[in-house]
């Protein structure tokens, strides 16, 4: 493993090679939110005033699965400080962002900014860092779910893309809401119901054919496509000590009118050296970071990396090895050969009850079998 280096300490060598402007918010990102808005508002009101037929309310509901999708991603950098600095205002554009998740802005700050920008890829506080093999044998449901036939595995975690996003949220209220003071505990609630009224509301208002395309499919399709990146965000890194961006984050790469529609989102190495820049300022902080790190900076073009995804399983078996549970094919992660196109494995005798142990050891030196 190459040596780990702190936020901080990257911090200090990045920071004199960028522009002072780069560290000041960015409110004219709220202009591309207005019209992802407005296309909302307006495919709703489409749908429900008019008797299209199930084709055209399709087409629809993919238009605002994406203009969905698009708000989640603007309030993800509201929410972090990088649009407007006025704390209540902050707070009511990202409550909007992200109503269609269901999802409150207080519940957010404090699972992702506070938990896992602090503790990324930290196998116990991560709240959204993978299962190492000592909890796999604690979770019934994930062991009997690795006992499924590798390919069938994959197509279900994919197809559970478009629900992903909002369980995962719904997860971490339950996990979360009790560490609130009481006061705040309220709001994050009301930051929960309020969203549901509305489109329980809706449904009550346009009935249930009319609100599967208006609220349903896109919210999927806004899963899909928040989490084609999240998912690409940590789990093929290592679980690493030291919380090092380079050692435990991937950016993808996308044409650049998809980076235009999805503000950016693509530079995640960047965005957690630095979660308080905004992602319009991800490219120069690239440049700079690929200047002076180029061996340990980790990047792939999307849908590589959704296919890395797929060919390898989510179980670590120490902090730098994949493992599937089911064949014991071992793979490693990025930085500890992993190939991202030949995906290479080593066989190794699972056992069948834990608790396994946990190591900071690299890959070890053995035949490698194609997959």
């Amino acid at each position: 493993m190459s040596e780990l280096h702190s936020i901080g300490w990257y911090s200090s060598q990045i920071t004199p090679r960028l522009p002072k402007q780069v560290f000041k918010p960015v409110p004219q990102r709220l202009w591309g939110g207005l019209v992802y808005m407005l296309l909302t508002i307006a495919g709703i009101w489409a749908i429900a005033a008019h008797q299209f037929s199930p084709w055209v309310n399709l087409a629809i509901a993919l238009g605002l699965g994406q203009t969905m999708a698009g708000l989640g991603f603007l309030g993800h950098e509201v929410l972090h400080g990088t649009v407007v600095k006025t704390a209540w205002l902050r707070d009511l554009i990202g409550c909007i962002c992200f109503a269609q998740f269901n999802l409150g802005a207080k519940l957010w700050r404090k699972w992702h900014n506070m938990e896992h920008h602090a503790h990324t890829q930290d196998e116990d506080t991560d709240p959204d860092a993978w299962a190492t093999m000592e909890k796999l044998y604690k979770r019934p449901l994930l062991r009997w779910i690795y006992k499924l036939p590798p390919g069938f595995r994959a197509f279900f975690n994919f197809a559970s893309f478009s629900l992903f996003f909002s369980i995962h949220s719904s997860l971490m209220f339950k996990r979360y809401i009790g560490e609130f003071k009481p006061r705040d505990r309220a709001m994050v609630w009301m930051q929960l119901l309020v969203p549901w009224a509305i489109w329980l509301s809706l449904l009550a208002l346009i009935g249930p054919g009319k609100w599967l395309f208006a609220y349903v499919i896109p919210v999927m399709i806004a899963n899909a496509l928040v989490i084609g990146y999240i998912s690409t965000n940590h789990q093929l890194n290592p679980l690493t000590p030291v919380n090092d961006p380079l050692a435990n984050s991937l950016s993808v790469t996308v044409p650049r009118w998809v980076d235009m529609l999805h503000f950016n989102f693509s530079y995640h190495t960047e965005h957690h050296l630095y979660p308080g820049v905004n992602a319009k300022y991800g490219p120069m902080i690239k440049a700079v970071v690929k200047e002076m790190w180029p061996e340990q900076y980790f990047e792939l073009p999307l849908l590589q990396a959704l296919k890395a995804l797929w060919k390898t399983p989510r179980i670590y078996h120490n902090y730098t090895d994949l493992v599937d549970p089911g064949n014991g094919h071992v793979f490693g992660s990025l930085g500890h050969g992993l190939d991202a196109e030949q995906f290479a494995y080593r066989q190794i005798d699972v056992p069948k009850q834990g608790p396994a142990p946990m190591g900071l050891g690299t890959l070890e030196q053995s035949p490698a079998q194609g997959d």
